[in-house]
């Protein structure tokens, strides 16, 4: 199978439910100056960590992804958009992958590499200064969720938002800010996710990948329609290490 149907990520701006507006915001939280470094676990084509960059004069820029396809378009973007001098994308195992301690760390929907959110804020806290700052991107649940959410993302998947907060004031942190994906946000990013294989369906109607393209579309749109949309939330939090 060739890469835009098996990655799909063709259409999307993020890998989760976020707008460019809400993207600024983010980013603006972060305080960043010049001379900080920022690191993105899980980057994927590292957008956000581009558009943290580049937005402060200075500042430099590690993502680590176990995606080809993503860390690939990740560079080709730093380069087109004058930034590859100040930001490096490795494609590496995040688990494993070793840096220093940054002024800001991302880890937005890469909580499954360490086995759910509270590893993910154990391993965070170890690769953030003290003083830095995490801007963590996690799931949860909006309401309790229905059998076929249960099916789909697991028993022991999720908490509440409450709980997402609590764990990372166990963890060590201090939150600085909290928001949520919106109906909207949610609404684009799964109907992207779908129309970059719909899209590529309709191109290549005889493929013979193309059975197999639509099967998985077409199950991942009736999870989402049938099953977890406005179950399932996404937030992102601002986190301070002290």
């Amino acid at each position: 199978m060739t890469d835009p149907p098996q990655n799909g990520h063709a259409l999307l701006d993020f890998n989760s439910p976020l707008s460019d507006a809400k993207a600024h915001d983010l980013i603006s939280g972060l305080r960043l100056r010049s001379g900080d470094s920022v690191v993105d676990y899980g980057c994927g084509w590292a957008e956000l960590l581009l558009r943290a960059v580049g937005h402060v004069p200075g500042a430099r820029g590690l993502g680590v992804d176990s995606d080809e396809h993503a860390v690939t378009r990740g560079r080709a973007n730093a380069e087109a958009r004058g930034l590859a001098s100040r930001v490096a994308l490795d494609l590496a195992d995040v688990t494993t992958w070793a840096a220093e301690p940054a002024d800001v760390a991302i880890s937005i929907g890469a909580s499954h590499a360490w086995g759910g959110t509270e590893g993910t804020l154990e391993a965070m806290h170890a690769r953030v200064r003290p003083g830095g700052v995490l801007l963590l991107g996690d799931a949860f649940w909006e309401r309790p969720p229905g059998p076929r959410s249960l099916e789909i993302f697991g028993e022991e998947g999720f908490g509440t938002l409450a709980d997402l907060v609590d764990l990372a004031l166990a963890r060590g942190y201090r939150p600085l800010s909290l928001t949520t994906a919106t109906a909207d946000e949610w609404d684009a990013f799964e109907s992207r996710w779908c129309a970059a294989r719909e899209l590529w369906l309709l191109d290549h109607p005889d493929h013979p990948d193309a059975d197999e393209v639509r099967r998985v579309v077409d199950e991942h749109r009736d999870g989402w329609l049938k099953g977890y949309r406005g179950e399932l939330g996404f937030a992102y939090l601002t986190l301070a290490r002290p």
